[in-house]
């Protein structure tokens, strides 16, 4: 089961589900999340809410896309109660697209294995433990919060003082806290988990920094488990035309840590398991136009897609505007 969040032509915000080849919109519901509280406080899941609402009129998905009335598949009332946040070097192949990448500038022998390897080789021996163990904790990042989301279809805005906007196709992992601080899962998104890897080749020490920009996820939530196969494709548009393409593999297939072990390692924290609160966990990548040395302008077209996820997320690029910054004292 696929779920969108879009605004109807009056303006209202609605949830459509695409069932037997037509999108049909969700009767008295207005978000994802509402529906997911219902949920919570009821018998059942998602689809049994669904099914006791009822559906209403159907909806051109593909039109609402292109009209730019799709939101991201969930978000909260409050945007500083949704949290973005991920994990790197978790994919076969991460590492390799991260040494080459740091080492473009030369700043490491060859001979010497990267703090980038160590992690990735750790994830390899660690990262899948048997049911009921823990394996070695990932590398983690803060992305932002629900202010740091642009819906699909809009500008992906990078700041004026940025070095780089590349995109990082991903797949991110939607969820909401219950009233007893138990992270409860709602599925699975594609991602975009736009990045500057010009400052983070500075020196991996500035990854924090690099991390601090819009993304976007979306269009669909795909409810239910993560394929362990997913095969997409990532590509970069300019006036029209596909300026560099690849793909891109994820699932526990492809990965070197399992996705129980990856949220284990987020949500171990207490700070992230407030009741109410949304998070959006990011998987990593192992593909990058950066490493491929593409450099991007305002106006290209990211766009990532995946047969499993439905509509293809597509952001435009835009440069912010420089903004003085005055720190004034209230003493």
């Amino acid at each position: 089961m696929h779920l969108i969040q879009f605004f109807d032509k009056t303006g209202a915000r609605a949830v459509g589900v695409p069932r037997d080849g037509e999108t049909r919109r969700i009767n008295d519901t207005a978000s994802v999340y509402e529906l997911a509280q219902a949920a919570m406080a009821g018998i059942g899941g998602l689809g049994d809410i669904i099914d006791q609402r009822g559906l209403g009129e159907a909806v051109d998905k593909a039109a609402l896309a292109a009209e730019g009335r799709l939101l991201a598949p969930i978000d909260h009332p409050d945007p500083a109660h949704l949290h973005v946040t991920g994990t790197g070097l978790t994919h076969l192949g991460s590492a390799a697209t991260r040494d080459a990448m740091h080492k473009a500038e030369g700043d490491q022998p060859a001979s010497e294995m990267t703090d980038s390897m160590k992690m990735f080789r750790m994830g390899l021996e660690q990262g899948k433990p048997a049911s009921g163990e823990r394996g070695v904790q990932p590398e983690w990042f803060y992305k932002g919060n629900g202010h740091a989301v642009a819906n699909p279809g809009h500008p992906l805005l990078s700041p004026a003082f940025a070095l780089d906007a590349g995109e990082e196709p991903e797949i991110a992992g939607l969820y909401v806290i219950d009233q007893h601080g138990q992270p409860r899962r709602l599925g699975f998104a594609l991602a975009n988990e736009f990045s500057d890897h010009v400052t983070e080749r500075i020196n991996y020490l500035y990854l924090a920094h690099s991390k601090l920009r819009a993304c976007a996820f979306g269009p669909e939530l795909l409810v239910g488990d993560l394929p362990a196969h997913v095969e997409g494709m990532s590509r970069i548009r300019r006036d029209g035309e596909v300026l560099w393409e690849k793909p891109f593999l994820s699932g526990e297939d492809n990965m070197s840590h399992t996705i129980a072990n990856l949220e284990y390692h987020h949500f171990k924290y207490a700070l992230f398991r407030q009741p109410g609160d949304v998070h959006v966990h990011m998987f990593g990548t192992a593909t990058l136009s950066f490493a491929d040395g593409i450099s991007t302008r305002p106006d290209d077209v990211f766009e990532i897609e995946a047969p499993q996820f439905g509509l293809p997320l597509r952001n435009p690029l835009r440069i912010e505007e420089e903004r003085p910054l005055i720190v004034g004292g209230l003493y």
